[in-house]
């Protein structure tokens, strides 16, 4: 008897051996992860056609170095809220990409999955062409302002319908859908009545592109991601119940509606404020979460952290080579992470799949 309890104590402590190196494995990925964001970063304030070293630029946001005031017109005024935005914009769509894909079940999920992106590029569009928009701001606001608030519509009206009819998640994502073709198809009313400069700066619009950046629309976004990341994090366990199946998470005495709909009001902040002042940038949302999955597991304390940072990590990425596959041209952000995301996805989706022969 003495020797099968010494045997079930021996496995135990095992198993918590193994559970703690799991842990500290996944703490130092953490780690490294935030040290690769803060390198990219720096990079990012270091690469561009004027000539401020990686250290310069570090050394002169410390206070270190003093550079010319030509030099530090360049790095405070454009590099740098251009880098940061890069930061926020990457975890923003992440973080919202990794709840999204929880909640609806769903790895090909992403923020842009309901109608988001459609529902942001017409109320652009309006304010664009037509002066339309549905708050008292003038100038770029109207335009930031309009996307906002239309890609918050398409989201609250999506859960609204799902509400109503009792549905579940498939049910949302056809809403989604069918949502998104028919702001597509309104948009595209609005771009044939456009005149030719109005539809050129839709079409730029909707690229996606980080030269919007200011100080303005920084603390926004920053906002945002402070107010929601705290309640992302306090959901991390009853997340990982649901990923596990609704009907374990029922079991385990979660609400999955309300779970699944506070976590839709987070995504939609943290998209619509994205997109309202970026554009639309595809695949971040979508492929970020898939290697912080690979990386640290399913365990959403970890899993959450993982994406925010994966997500900062690839649009800073993106950012530096917008600024380096055509000398003296950024090429719109939105581009760059549709032209790399694509195949990273496929690659990606291959290697999860792959079988021995």
């Amino acid at each position: 008897m003495s020797t099968v309890v010494s045997q079930h104590e021996r496995l135990a402590d095992e198993a918590l051996a193994a559970y703690a190196g799991l842990k500290r494995r996944r703490r130092i990925l953490l780690a490294i992860l935030g040290f690769g964001v803060i390198a990219a970063f720096l990079l990012d304030l270091g690469t561009g056609p004027a000539s401020i070293s990686i250290r310069d630029a570090a050394s002169s946001l410390l206070g270190f170095t003093e550079l010319s005031r030509a030099q530090g017109v360049i790095l405070w005024q454009v590099r740098l809220p251009v880098a940061v935005m890069a930061v926020l914009v990457g975890a923003s769509l992440s973080l919202a990409g990794a709840e999204m894909q929880t909640v609806l079940a769903n790895p090909l999920a992403e923020p842009f999955t309901l109608g988001i992106s459609y529902a942001a590029a017409l109320g652009a569009a309006l304010a664009i062409v037509l002066g339309i928009g549905v708050t008292s701001l003038g100038g770029p606001w109207l335009v930031a302002g309009n996307a906002f608030l239309f890609a918050l519509a398409a989201l609250f009206l999506v859960q609204a319908l799902t509400r109503l009819t009792n549905a579940g998640a498939e049910t949302l994502i056809l809403f989604g859908i069918a949502l998104g073709f028919a702001a597509s198809a309104v948009l595209s009313l609005v771009q044939f009545i456009a005149s030719a400069e109005a539809l050129q700066q839709i079409v730029f619009w909707s690229m996606g592109s980080l030269a919007r950046a200011d100080w303005t629309v920084l603390s926004i976004l920053a906002g945002v991601l402070v107010l929601v990341v705290p309640f992302s994090l306090r959901a991390a366990w009853p997340l990982t119940a649901l990923r596990l199946g609704e009907e374990r998470a029922i079991s385990l005495g979660f609400d999955t509606d309300r779970l699944r709909l506070m976590a839709l009001i987070r995504v939609s902040l943290l998209a619509a404020t994205s997109v309202a002042f970026v554009g639309v940038v595809g695949f971040v949302g979508l492929i970020a979460p898939h290697i912080a999955r690979m990386l640290v597991g399913e365990d959403h304390r970890y899993f959450l952290p993982a994406s925010l940072l994966v997500g900062a990590l690839t649009v800073s990425a993106a950012s530096i080579a917008s600024k380096l596959i055509v000398p003296g041209i950024v090429i719109p952000i939105g581009i760059v992470t549709a032209l790399v995301g694509l195949p990273g996805f496929v690659w990606l989706v291959v290697r999860r799949h792959r079988r021995p022969a």
